[in-house]
């Protein structure tokens, strides 16, 4: 019998949120979901701003150009806030 080798594939299928945490979907079925607390411009975004994403460096990325953003499913998988988020985290 073969064994069957799941392939991690780190790009971005889809984007979602809560008024508290973003969610990215990656394309081998895994679910990144982090604070909103962690990226203080998508915080102080609105509902429109937030959907207005775009894919970004080949997939693995997620660019808002209204708002000057960008992250990568490397960061949010390694656990990686925003430098920014120092300034506004207790």
């Amino acid at each position: 019998m073969g064994i069957l080798a799941i392939q991690a594939d780190e790009r971005v299928k889809d984007v979602s949120f809560t008024m508290e945490t973003i969610s990215v979907a990656l394309m081998d079925g895994r679910i990144i979901t982090v604070p909103l607390a962690w990226y203080p411009k998508l915080l102080n975004a609105t509902e429109n701003q937030l959907l207005n994403w775009e894919l970004c460096g080949g997939g693995y990325g997620i660019h808002w150009e209204e708002l000057d953003e960008d992250l990568s499913t490397e960061g949010m998988l390694r656990g990686a806030p925003s430098p920014l988020s120092n300034s506004t985290m207790p």
